[in-house]
Parts: structure tokens; C-alpha cells; sequence
């Protein structure tokens, strides 16, 4: 047998390759899809259950504070029992989560419900996209962790679309097939996910290295093996105290806080999309249509970031996605009065810049970080940026009782400028490096 001298980061794409980008993509379009209908069914569900104002926030935020705690222990349980087993978690909470919603008409069973999705899309962050990075060669692995979130945001429109579609066409109990209908990408998640392969680089961690050279044979070929994974030679056991005793606090900090500036102003805006456009003065079709187009231009933004991410580099890129959209929001709480059609290009225009930022949320934490560490990254990074996200949702409409959208627009732009400060100053470059080199601290 011919033993390959390159390593497996820089192997060809494969059609394993390929189908593990469907199986860890699909979450996202869930996850777009699954966070965004609630904000589509809300309106009628208040209607109909007779909501306070506290469940409506409760309810709107039920899910992020699902992903914050879950986030706080997904790290572990990835670590614990590999990230093969994990995956199969959120499809099947999706799934009987988005049944059980259809029959309840209790605000607390809902909220709970939710809370456990939120949970569940925790876990698929820390477990799927950990997957991912240890699979995918580096060519490929920063633009298409950055197409994830272009799923997401395509999720996120999907909702609204096929929200709006249902609430008309499905009478007063419109609310619960809207929140029932994630079933079928569910359905679809679960299946594609019946083939994985655990990670070669985690069966190491765990000195079960003749699992890991089989599975490496098996993705790659025979010509390769354990002498390809660029991370067996130098690898050392870490305990995580260690881990951020040697610096990797300042990098989890960095993530984290980026991670929160980047998703405050857009959960917040898609959990009461119709009442941040009314305040707007976005009514009727204004509304409707404007809905779908900022989220089509969400989208546009993350391809644009998904073209650009191998080319200005990733610093480079948070940077200007950051400085741009918080000029936008500036603008958007300024001329907050304007007409409908001038609301909704500064409206675009923060959706098409923060493209981005988004892009790189589920970059950096799994670049910046080593294998042992990873999964704990990613629980930690998406629990701090859920808890901001809930904290920042659940005050908006208090925000635009009290305050007015013109300065809630304003606070949205200083999250935005918070982030950009961080990026100037903490925000790595990890442009074309293998993980244990952009996981290296300099």
C-alpha cells in the first residue's frame, strides 16, 4: 500500500464531503427556519390565546434561552459522547417538539416546548459543526461554514414565506400548522445524518486511534492514515483550566462578544418583525413584502460574505461588516420618520452589511480553538450570544413603548459599534491555515 505525504487538510473534496455538508447545513436551515416562524405565528397566537405581553416575550424568547443553557453544557456532552451520537439530538426534538406545539393551547407548554428546541439547536452547533471542521479539507471548510449561515437566513425567509401561506390559508388554527410545519425539514435532517462517521480527531482525544485510521481510510482512501491528520504529532492533552490558562480566555471572550453584537439587532428584529415595521410606519404590504426583502437581503449579504471570506480575510471582513451595518442602523434610527421606501433601503442596507458578521459566527470558534476545545467554543460562543440575543428581544417592545424606534434603533447601532471595537482589537486571521495552526496561540 502507497502512503500519501499530504495531509488530509489539503485532500480533494470527496462525496463524503458532500454529504456531510447537507447533514450539518440542514441545521441551519432549521434552525433559520424553526427561530424565525415563531415571530410569523406570534400575531395570531396572541390573538387567539389571549397573550399577555410577558408571554409574548417569554414565548418570542423561549427558544434563545433554550440555547443559552444549552450551550452551557453541549461542550461536555459532545466531548463526552462524540459528536456522531450528538447529531441525531436536535432532528429528533424538532420533531416532537413541533408536534406536541400543534395541540397545545397552554403559553407555559409552548414556552417550554421552545426552550427545548432552543436546547436542542445548542447542542447541534457544539456537536455538528465540530464535525464539520474535522472532516472538511481547509480550502473548503471557511467558505462553506460561512454558507451554513446563508441556510440559516434562507431558513429565516422559508418562514416567513410559508408562515404567511399557512396563517392565511389555515383559518384560526393557522398559528399551530405554522409552528407544526418544521416537521418536514426535520424529517429530512434526520435522514441525511443516518450515515456519519465519527470524527478521526476525536477518537484520538479519546486513544482510540485504530477507529480513528479506519475512518480516515474510509473518507480519504487507503493511501492515507494517521500520519496525514497534521494535529497527531503535536496534539497533547489539555484540560480545559489549562486551556485558558495558556490564553485561550482572551479568544473565547472575543468570539463570544462579537458573536452577541452580531445576532442582538437580528433576533430582535425577526421575533417582532411586525411591530419594529409598524413602529416604522411599515404597514399593510409595506410590511409584508419589506419583511421578505430585508430577509432576502440577509441572505444576499452572507453569499456576498460567503465570496469574500477567502479574499479580504477574516478580520479584514468583520471589521468592515460591523463598521458598515452600525452606520446603517445610525442612519435608521435618524431618519426613523422617513418615508417607507427610504426606512427600508438603511433597513437593507444594515441587512446586506452585517452579512459579514454573520458569516464568521460559526468561522472563528471553530478555526481559533484545538480539537479538545472546540465544541466548548462553539456551546459557550452561541450561549453568550442567545442570552444577549433573548435579554436584547425580550426588551423590544418595552424599547418601543418607552423609548420610541428612533433610539432603539440607536441601541442597536451601539451593540453593532461594540463589536467593531472588539474586532479591531481581538479579531484573528486565520485565512488559509490548517486547524492546529490557526488554533495555535502566537
Amino acid at each position: 500500500m502507497r502512503t500519501s505525504n499530504a495531509s488530509i487538510e489539503d485532500a480533494p473534496l470527496n462525496p463524503f464531503h458532500q454529504r456531510l455538508t447537507l447533514a450539518v447545513g440542514g441545521a441551519s436551515l432549521m434552525d433559520g427556519y424553526i427561530l424565525s416562524i415563531i415571530g410569523v405565528a406570534l400575531v395570531q397566537m396572541t390573538s387567539q390565546l389571549q397573550l399577555s405581553n410577558f408571554w409574548q416575550g417569554m414565548i418570542a424568547t423561549s427558544a434563545l434561552l433554550g440555547i443559552f443553557v444549552g450551550g452551557l453544557f453541549s461542550g461536555w456532552l459532545t466531548d463526552r459522547f462524540g459528536r456522531r451520537k450528538v447529531v441525531f439530538v436536535a432532528p429528533c426534538v424538532f420533531l416532537i417538539a413541533s408536534v406536541l406545539q400543534f395541540w397545545t393551547d397552554s403559553p407555559m407548554v409552548i414556552f417550554l416546548l421552545r426552550f427545548g428546541i432552543g436546547l436542542a439547536i445548542a447542542i447541534d452547533y457544539s456537536a455538528a459543526t465540530s464535525l464539520f471542521v474535522e472532516f472538511v479539507p481547509k480550502k473548503y471548510r471557511g467558505s462553506r461554514l460561512a454558507g451554513f449561515t446563508i441556510l440559516w437566513f434562507t431558513g429565516a425567509a422559508m418562514a416567513y414565506i410559508f408562515g404567511d401561506i399557512i396563517l392565511h390559508n389555515s383559518g384560526e388554527h393557522g398559528w399551530r400548522w405554522a409552528l407544526a410545519s418544521p416537521i418536514i425539514i426535520g424529517v429530512f435532517l434526520l435522514l441525511s445524518r443516518l450515515n456519519t462517521l465519527e470524527s478521526a480527531r476525536w477518537l484520538i482525544t479519546k486513544n482510540r486511534a485504530t477507529e480513528a485510521e479506519t475512518i480516515i481510510q474510509h473518507v480519504y482512501g487507503t493511501n492515507y492514515s494517521l500520519a496525514n491528520l497534521p494535529e497527531t504529532s503535536a496534539q497533547q492533552k489539555l484540560s480545559l483550566r489549562d486551556m485558558l490558562r495558556m490564553g485561550y480566555g482572551k479568544r473565547l471572550a472575543f468570539v463570544s462578544i462579537f458573536w452577541t453584537c452580531a445576532v442582538i439587532p437580528v433576533f430582535a428584529v425577526y421575533a417582532f418583525a411586525p411591530k419594529v415595521l409598524a413602529a416604522l410606519k411599515l404597514e399593510g404590504a409595506w410590511a409584508a413584502y419589506g419583511s421578505v426583502a430585508i430577509t432576502l437581503l440577509f441572505v444576499v449579504g452572507c453569499i456576498v460574505g460567503t465570496q469574500l471570506i477567502d479574499v479580504l480575510g477574516r478580520r479584514k471582513m468583520l471589521i468592515h461588516s460591523f463598521l458598515w451595518s452600525g452606520l446603517a442602523l445610525l442612519c435608521l434610527g435618524t431618519w426613523a420618520d422617513s418615508s417607507e421606501m427610504v426606512v427600508l433601503v438603511f433597513f437593507g442596507a444594515y441587512a446586506l452589511f452585517i452579512g459579514g458578521a454573520q458569516v464568521l459566527e460559526l468561522v472563528y470558534p471553530n478555526e481559533i480553538f484545538p480539537t479538545e476545545l472546540r465544541p466548548y467554543a462553539m456551546g459557550w460562543g452561541v450561549s453568550a450570544s442567545r442570552i444577549g440575543a433573548a435579554i436584547g428581544t425580550f426588551l423590544v417592545p418595552v424599547s418601543l413603548d418607552s423609548i420610541g424606534i428612533g433610539n432603539t434603533m440607536f441601541i442597536a447601532a451601539a451593540v453593532t459599534f461594540i463589536g467593531l471595537v472588539v474586532a479591531i482589537a481581538w479579531a484573528p486571521e486565520t485565512k488559509a491555515k490548517d486547524l492546529a495552526e490557526a488554533a495555535a496561540l502566537h
